[in-house]
C-alpha cells in the first residue's frame, strides 16, 4: 500500500488558528558527490500535500520542460512530475528508493519525485531563519527559510517560483483584468505581505497594472512593523490608519509571522481593526479558507487569479480617512 501524509511518523494535533505555527513534511534528496553521497534535507507546508506515494509510471510527453518528467495518473488525474534533482542540477544515486510528493496548490495537481519522506514536523515561523546567500544562490533564490534540526539544516522550498521556472505557474484572468484596470477609477495605497519574490512581482504588477500604489513586505513581521509606523504617524498628525493604508493582502505561509498571525493582530489592535485584510494564498483547501476567517479576515482569494484580486480590491478597499 502507497503510504500517504497520515502514515508519516510525527503527525501533530490539530494547529490552531493564529498561532504563528505549523506543519511541515520533511522530505529528503540524495546527491552524488566525489567525496560520498549528500543528504539534503528539504521541507513542504503539509498542507500542500495531498499524499505521499511510491514513485508511479510515469509516460513521457513531448515537449514538456527538461525539469519535468513526464505524466502520471494519479487518482484518476493526469498531473506533471517534477523532478527536483534536476531542476537543481544534481547527480542521483541509482539505488534510492524514490517517492512522490503529490502536491495541490495554486488550483493546481503537481508530482514532484523525491528520495524519501521522513516525517512531519511542527514548528513556529519564528523558527525559520533566513537563508545563507550562497545556499539561496545555488538554489536560484528559491528558499523560503532555514530551519535547524537535529538532522541539520531543513531547507523550505518556495515551490511557487520552482513552477515559475519550470513554466508550470499560471496566472488567471490576465485578459479580464487588464480590461478591469481600464475601468479602475479609485486607486488605492495596499499593503502586500509576501515572501515569494515571484508572487510578490506578479500581485504588484496586476495592482500597480490599475493604478493601485503598493507597498511591499517580505513577511508578516515586516508587514506589521510597517503598520505599526502608519499607526503612530496616524496619531501624531491625528489621522486614521485609512489616509495611508487602504487595503492589506497578506499570504498565509511566510517566516517570521504568518498571514494568519498578521491578520488576528490587525483585527485585535485599536486603529488597525477597521483596515480590510485580504488572504492571498496558494492553499486552495477549505479548511484554509475557514482558518482565514476565525481570524476575522475579510477576503480570501486563492493565488493567482488577477480578475479575482482586483474585484476583491473594489469591494473591499476602504476610502481614506474612514473612521475605525
Amino acid at each position: 500500500m502507497s503510504p500517504k501524509k497520515e502514515n508519516l511518523p510525527g503527525l501533530p494535533d490539530i494547529l490552531e488558528t493564529g498561532k504563528n505555527e505549523l506543519e511541515i513534511v520533511d522530505f529528503r534528496l540524495y546527491e552524488d558527490r566525489e567525496e560520498g553521497v549528500y543528504e539534503w534535507i528539504f521541507g513542504v507546508n503539509v498542507a500542500k500535500v495531498r499524499e505521499v506515494l511510491r514513485l508511479p509510471t510515469i509516460t513521457k510527453v513531448p515537449n514538456m520542460p527538461p525539469e519535468v518528467e513526464g505524466m502520471a495518473e494519479i487518482r484518476g488525474k493526469l498531473i506533471p512530475v517534477v523532478s527536483l534533482a534536476r531542476w537543481m542540477g544534481i547527480d542521483e544515486p541509482l539505488e534510492r528508493k524514490k517517492f512522490l510528493l503529490h502536491l495541490e496548490f495554486l488550483r493546481e495537481n503537481v508530482g514532484v519525485i523525491v528520495h524519501d519522506a521522513k516525517r512531519i514536523r511542527r514548528i513556529t515561523w519564528s523558527d525559520i531563519k533566513k537563508a545563507p546567500e550562497t545556499l539561496n544562490q545555488k538554489m536560484g533564490g528559491r528558499i523560503t527559510g532555514v530551519v535547524d534540526t537535529e538532522d541539520g539544516p531543513l531547507i523550505i522550498l518556495d515551490f511557487e517560483g520552482i513552477l515559475h521556472d519550470i513554466g508550470l505557474l499560471r496566472v488567471f484572468h490576465e485578459a479580464e483584468a487588464v480590461k478591469e484596470a481600464e475601468e479602475t477609477e479609485e486607486t488605492f495605497t495596499i499593503l502586500v505581505a509576501e515572501d515569494s519574490a515571484i508572487a510578490r512581482k506578479i500581485v504588484k504588477d496586476i495592482l500597480e497594472s490599475a493604478g493601485h500604489k503598493v507597498i511591499l513586505a517580505e513577511d508578516g513581521a515586516e508587514a506589521w512593523k510597517i503598520l505599526n509606523e502608519y499607526l503612530e504617524r496616524a496619531k501624531k498628525e491625528n489621522k486614521a490608519i485609512t489616509d495611508y493604508i487602504q487595503l492589506v493582502i497578506t499570504d498565509i505561509e511566510m517566516p517570521n509571522m504568518d498571514g494568519l498571525t498578521l491578520t488576528k493582530k490587525i483585527k485585535e489592535t485599536v486603529g488597525l481593526m477597521g483596515l480590510p485584510v485580504v488572504v492571498n494564498t496558494t492553499l486552495s483547501d477549505d479548511s484554509n479558507r475557514q482558518r482565514a476567517f476565525r481570524v476575522n479576515a475579510d477576503g480570501f482569494i486563492v493565488k493567482f487569479d488577477a480578475k479575482e484580486l482586483l474585484d476583491m480590491v473594489k469591494k473591499l478597499a476602504v476610502r481614506r480617512g474612514s473612521e475605525q
